[in-house]
């Protein structure tokens, strides 16, 4: 039976963490370390991993000054020794049979990487992406080239690092960056770049909780680290898998849009415009690339040539869609299954 170890970085969870926990210590698979990493974290939840530590011997508990996500789990890394490692962000949690599943997948099919799928869990709520698949689907198995185009197109392979099984051995040396923000887009394909066999299973198995105090509810100049790691993995890409590059200028072209627009709604954080300037100044030197990147996709070129003439031409082309769509004049963009809880998670 394979060692599994599970590495969760802790800060400012204490509401959290006790599901979180709990959901492994749970897990019909026992030949587990826990590796808890408590990252500076000011409120209790230090106290409250020992605490955990002391009645199960699977936990180790890492204390360390404050460094931040990828920071936390570099350190959990240091201490891992099984075969097989799994993240799991401290405000998620997991179903009980997840590592026995995905264990037992990647043995079946010598799997480098097994994904799960998860749901968005609110409070009230979880949603699942059944756009592409249904949750019975049979799993699917991706090789390199196959893996590294859905890594690109971030629809069926997502760059996030929780809720997947990895051979220790494939990402031992392959640290997180450190002060970034969305290091996953950083760090996955570099991992990726080195996987035989990719597995996908549909069953959701992870749940990644969606808190309104998080960062990703509360726009900063951080938000735009998601920009440098596409570029960053661009370069990568041309290196690599010069076949792709079109997928990946699509991805840094459409997330410019999301970046620019985001900044104009929140202008008290960008005074002088530099970001917004930095975005369009990238856009103008790789016009031609992003013209023939989005020779596919009718609408991105649309906002793309308005964005040229004008950046507001393309937010009111934007704005003009939401309206059709409301008005039903054109169809609404397919959104996710959801399912209502009785109960507040």
């Amino acid at each position: 039976m394979p060692l599994v170890s599970v590495v969760v970085p802790i800060y400012k969870v204490e509401k959290y963490i006790h599901r979180c926990i709990e959901s492994i210590l749970e897990q019909t698979y026992s030949n587990l370390e826990i590796i808890l990493v408590n990252d500076g974290s000011p409120d209790h939840c230090g106290q409250i991993i020992d605490e955990y530590a002391e009645k199960d011997h699977r936990i180790k508990v890492v204390h360390k000054k404050n460094g931040g996500l990828s920071d936390a789990r570099n350190k959990g890394m240091e201490y891992v020794t099984g075969d097989f490692t799994l993240f799991v962000d401290s405000d998620d949690w997991i179903e009980r049979n997840m590592i026995k599943v995905l264990i037992q997948i990647s043995i079946d099919h010598q799997a480098d990487v097994v994904q799960s799928a998860f749901y968005y869990a609110y409070e009230d709520h979880l949603l699942y992406d059944n756009r592409y698949f249904s949750k019975k689907d049979p799993f699917i198995l991706l090789n390199n080239k196959k893996l590294m185009y859905e890594l690109v197109r971030n629809e069926i392979v997502k760059n996030f690092a929780w809720g997947k099984l990895y051979k220790t051995a494939l990402i031992k040396d392959i640290p997180f960056k450190k002060g970034v923000l969305f290091e996953d887009v950083f760090w996955a394909h570099l991992v990726m770049h080195r996987v035989h066999t990719y597995v996908i299973t549909h069953a959701p198995m992870y749940y990644y909780f969606q808190r309104s105090e998080s960062i990703v509810f509360n726009y900063s100049l951080r938000n735009l680290d998601i920009i440098e790691g596409l570029k960053e993995r661009h370069i990568f890409v041309e290196q690599y898998y010069h076949d792709l590059s079109n997928e990946s200028f699509t991805v840094i072209l459409t997330n410019c849009f999301i970046h620019y627009n985001l900044l104009m709604m929140n202008r008290s954080i960008d005074k002088d415009g530099e970001n917004r300037k930095n975005i369009r100044a990238y856009i103008k030197s790789h016009y031609e690339e992003f013209m023939i990147a989005a020779k596919g996709n009718k609408e991105l070129k649309t906002q793309l040539i308005l964005y040229k003439i004008h950046p507001i031409m393309n937010i009111c082309f934007l704005a003009l869609r939401k309206l059709f769509r409301k008005m039903k004049i054109l169809p609404k963009p397919v959104g996710l299954e959801r399912i209502n809880l009785s109960f507040k998670v």
